[in-house]
């Protein structure tokens, strides 16, 4: 209760400071900018400045992703959090790793495409909220980019570095490394890193079982200049986790594993006024098998094997002339999603049950992404538009012929038209910067809501089936902020509100007999006429010297259906506040992260009510010069009251981590 208060006050304290999300964190000096990002997450854990103004360097990417003021991160477990921006999940977001399209290949979202990636791989997240996310594929809710670090001819030579890790509430240990090179012709970057950790324990002291996991990340990128301004480069990531618990789920996962593949060419100029001429083919293959072993009084033993495997390529370039800035994307990809269950019966003389719950699924995607940004004076104007040609195939007879069970008249090949389109404005007034747009965006469903074959759903204790005839689901969205920014503070408020047309989620079919022992019933994706979502937020930033930061953020949001019902997963009122200093390379900072109750919740969809929380955090760290190298330490103190809560996006309310020491060493040899 003491810390809920605190939490409150501070936001209270900070309301004449607050702002929301930036319109690109910064406003760009530069308009031939990819997109107006709504927010850039710094992430690399090679550079020693950034590690200084990271409160946690060498946390996992779901740390890093939470820490945005725009994606909050839905939790089954201790590892491989679902990524969700404007209370809107997976499915209805265009997630990529340096632009490459891969898709998970669990059908119960056990792998988010972020889950294939670590720290040591990238240098930020980009992104960019509602159609200002579809330079990244076909989207709704927005997309997020992560770019991998690399470093592209910089004269830097021989480079190195060791990172350590150990976290005291799970005892996870992290041993990380970097062997790098680079001059003006040629660079390659290499490294990897390694995470174990055991069962968390919630405030309290209390143990969640099944929440360990381990985790191997290598990567390979390397250059060479073929001229002045053309290049070649490729990348390489190995990416496995073994031993995954989820607390939350009925099973767990023994093996999760990402191989990941690309090759690119660059030109600087081409053909006059088009420059930064980008061409790339990748590959990538996924295999996921869930595992229910280890659980006790497991009724009757199930394997769960999924795979997924994804070719692609994407070519663009930017072309400037006079006021207009136009950027240019054509892109495309080819998956392959299949997955399947085979039931044990503890009686071995009984056959086995097979099913396939991803009827190999084949999607294939071309589309082409425009966008002109038009500067004024003191003003500008963003027009943007997506269109796609996207088709799913069932290229299985047994898992067609079960689909065509509930569907007798369903065809094989479905075929769909995407279109989006984009305007935003920025106007310039004095210390003012007002921001506004109008966008609409079409997405497909997604291979569970249009194949899916009785997947079951704990949140929920319903199994579910896709429909191959559901309508394609459209949005019409309205965004708008002001910021009002000065040398020593910025404050920012801001809105959007999306009207989805043709919502998707799973609608009770009574008709139906569960395939789950202990299910309750039995779900079909459905079209609902329409679902409304509007989000608001207030945060801001005020220097109080050189040395001191204050800012602090508060969020409203809201969902409800066609028929004023809740929607599942929306955040209820939600607050971070930090005091943050950084001087003569001492770095340190105090945060308060919580949330009010959760008032707007929906049992139909498995939701019970939270509790009001708050939590209270630290760290101090301190960079060292030895020779011409760097010694950077940072040690820090989480949830130090030690609080037993859980959040909204908490899978059937697992406990969050309770009071949590760590300690991280980084060495680095330039």
């Amino acid at each position: 209760m003491r810390v809920i208060l605190m939490g409150y006050l501070l936001c209270a304290l900070l309301c004449g400071t607050l702002t929301s999300q930036l319109y690109a964190q910064e406003i760009p000096a530069d308009s031939l900018k990819l997109i107006h990002l709504n927010e850039v997450i710094v992430i690399s854990a090679s550079k020693q400045l950034d590690h200084q103004k990271q409160r946690k360097p060498l946390s996992t990417l779901d740390e890093f992703l939470e820490s945005s003021l725009s994606v909050n991160m839905v939790k089954r477990g201790a590892y491989a959090w679902e990524p969700t921006m404007n209370d809107m999940a997976s499915e209805r977001l265009a997630v990529t790793i340096d632009g490459m399209q891969i898709f998970g290949a669990c059908t119960d979202k056990m792998d988010p495409i972020t889950s294939y990636v670590d720290v040591s791989n990238l240098s930020e997240a980009q992104i960019g909220s509602g159609q200002q996310g579809a330079a990244f594929g076909n989207t709704i809710g927005g997309g997020i980019n992560l770019k991998l670090d690399k470093s592209n001819f910089k004269p830097t030579g021989w480079t190195s570095s060791l990172e350590s890790a150990y976290e005291s509430n799970n005892k996870m240990r992290v041993f990380g490394g970097e062997l790098n090179y680079s001059d003006e012709k040629f660079y390659l970057n290499t490294d990897a890193i390694y995470r174990k950790a055991y069962n968390y324990y919630a405030g309290g002291d209390k143990e969640v079982l099944f929440s360990q996991f381990e985790k191997y990340n290598f990567s390979i990128n390397s250059g060479y200049k073929l001229a002045e301004d053309k290049s070649i480069s490729a990348t390489l990531i190995y990416d496995e986790a073994n031993d995954v618990g989820y607390p939350a789920l009925t099973m767990d996962v023994s093996l999760a594993r990402a191989v990941i593949g690309s090759v690119s060419f660059n030109q600087d100029t081409l053909l006059g006024n088009f420059t930064n001429w980008e061409s790339k083919l990748y590959y990538n293959n996924i295999k996921h098998t869930m595992d229910d072993t280890k659980r006790p009084d497991v009724l009757i033993h199930m394997d769960m094997p999924g795979w997924s495997e994804t070719a692609g390529f994407y070519s663009q370039l930017n072309f400037n002339k006079e006021k207009n800035h136009f950027f240019f994307k054509l892109d495309g990809f080819y998956n392959k999603s299949y997955a399947e269950m085979t039931m044990y019966p503890t009686n071995s003389n009984e056959p086995l049950m097979f099913m396939l719950t991803w009827p190999d699924v084949r999607t294939k995607d071309v589309g082409f992404y425009a966008e002109d940004h038009i500067s004024f004076e003191k003003s500008s104007l963003k027009l943007s538009t997506r269109l796609a040609y996207h088709s799913n195939t069932v290229a299985d007879d047994f898992g067609l012929n079960s689909l065509k069970i509930f569907y007798p008249e369903m065809d094989k090949t479905n075929t769909r038209f995407l279109k989006s389109f984009s305007a935003q404005y920025h106007k310039m007034l004095n210390d003012f910067h007002l921001n506004g747009g109008l966008s609409y965006g079409e997405r497909a469903p997604s291979v569970s809501e249009g194949y899916g074959f009785y997947l079951f759903n704990s949140f929920d204790n319903h199994d579910y089936i896709g429909d191959p005839d559901l309508n394609t689901e459209s949005s019409a969205d309205a965004n708008i902020s002001v910021i009002y920014k000065k040398p020593t503070f910025e404050i920012t408020a801001g809105a959007n509100y999306f009207h989805i047309f043709n919502y998707i989620i799973g609608v009770v079919d009574n008709s139906l007999s569960t395939m789950t022992i202990g299910a309750d019933g039995v779900k079909i994706y459905t079209n609902l006429d329409y679902a409304q979502l509007f989000n608001a937020s207030l945060s801001g930033r005020y220097n109080i010297s050189n040395a001191f930061k204050l800012s602090a953020n508060v969020s409203y949001h809201r969902g409800v259906d066609n028929e004023s019902e809740n929607l599942p997963l929306i955040s209820p009122l939600s607050y971070t506040s930090a005091l943050d200093f950084y001087k003569n390379q001492y770095s340190a900072s105090l945060s308060v992260d919580g949330a009010g109750e959760q008032i707007n919740y929906n049992p139909a969809y498995g939701e019970t009510k939270t509790a009001a929380y708050a939590t209270l955090s630290a760290s101090f760290g301190k960079r060292f010069f030895i020779n011409k190298n760097d010694l950077f330490v940072k040690t820090g103190i989480e949830n130090i009251l030690d609080t037993n809560y859980s959040s909204y996006t908490d899978w059937n309310n697992i406990p969050r981590m309770g009071r949590n020491l760590y300690l991280t060493i980084s060495y680095s040899i330039n």
